[in-house]
């Protein structure tokens, strides 16, 4: 129970601070309401857990001995961060029917594999709370409570930016939101790219 409660103080700064995917998730909720988001937050998160037990199961040391692996992940992450500010600086207005199709499952799984910010916060944290001699169940332990962590932080942060578009209801408002958005999610591309 000390070790749960350990991690999850180490995790609550890390999972609702703005990143990636929190931002990622307030502008699809605010785009088109939380319950069209869950796809891509599934997504997301089934590729948070496969990617937390690989990491636990060895994939810092295979990170360590290329590094230039992490720097393929962290442009190819601000990319794709990138095209997705772009979609929302095209978007017209903030109407959940005319602004197209809401991310789906793959696409949230893509947001997880391409970001960065993930990959440390798992190696960070496995080297913190996995000790030598433990085995696959504490790996998956440790990943399962990471997930549900950025699960929920998620949602919150989706629920959010689906307030926050109620603010922004008529065209012109909601062209705002957007643009806001999308600044902000090309802003996390830079940071993601320099950082």
């Amino acid at each position: 129970m000390e070790t749960f409660v350990a991690l999850l103080l180490f995790l609550f700064p890390l999972a609702y601070s703005p990143g990636p995917g929190n931002i990622f998730f307030a502008a699809n909720g605010a785009r088109y309401g939380v319950r069209a988001t869950l796809p891509a937050n599934f997504g997301y998160h089934v590729a948070t857990i496969i990617v937390a037990v690989v990491i636990g199961s060895g994939f810092a040391a295979i990170m360590d001995q290329f590094p230039r692996l992490f720097d393929v992940i962290r442009v190819l992450g601000a990319a794709y961060v990138l095209y997705l500010a772009v979609t929302f600086l095209r978007a017209p207005s903030g109407d959940h029917d005319s602004d197209g199709n809401p991310v789906g499952f793959v696409s949230g799984a893509a947001l997880l594999i391409l970001n960065p910010k993930a990959y440390l916060i798992m190696t960070l944290m496995y080297s913190q709370f996995l000790s030598a001699s433990a085995g696959w169940v504490h790996v998956l332990w440790i990943a399962a409570i990471f997930t549900l962590n950025n699960f929920v932080a998620f949602l919150i942060w989706t629920a959010l930016g689906e307030q926050i578009a109620v603010l922004f209801q008529n065209v012109k408002t909601a062209r705002i939101l957007n643009i806001g958005f999308g600044l902000t999610l090309a802003g996390v591309a830079g940071w993601m790219v320099l950082g």
